[in-house]
């Protein structure tokens, strides 16, 4: 698992713009890598439709896709939980439980 880095996490929890990642330069090259990743799986479903593909093969790839977006989502869930999440309850802000409510339950829409 990915090393998170709590220290951003002091910043001013007022509004988002304020707010800054918990990412250590690790987890941030790991994260970008894996979204480069995924980049260019979207360019290939793109190619696989222009080739008029089969629609079996162009939705297989589609499956793989969104199941690497999710996997970025839970790292960058899990590091927010394990840092910020448990700072700002620390700090006794325990309206970043509703917040994450919000996040979990936007995850689990799609």
């Amino acid at each position: 698992m990915e090393e998170f880095d709590s220290q951003a996490c002091s910043m001013q929890h007022e509004g988002n713009s304020n707010r800054k990642s918990h990412h250590s330069e690790n987890t941030k090259k790991s994260l970008v890598t894996r979204l480069n990743r995924i980049e260019g799986q979207v360019r290939g479903i793109k190619g696989l439709i222009e080739k008029d593909v089969y629609c079996d093969d162009v939705i297989t790839q589609i499956s793989a896709t969104q199941a690497a977006l999710n996997s970025v989502a839970k790292l960058l869930l899990e590091g927010h939980m394990k840092s910020c999440v448990v700072e700002r309850i620390q700090e006794g802000d325990h309206e970043v439980v509703d917040e994450l409510l919000v996040t979990i339950q936007r995850l689990m829409k799609k």
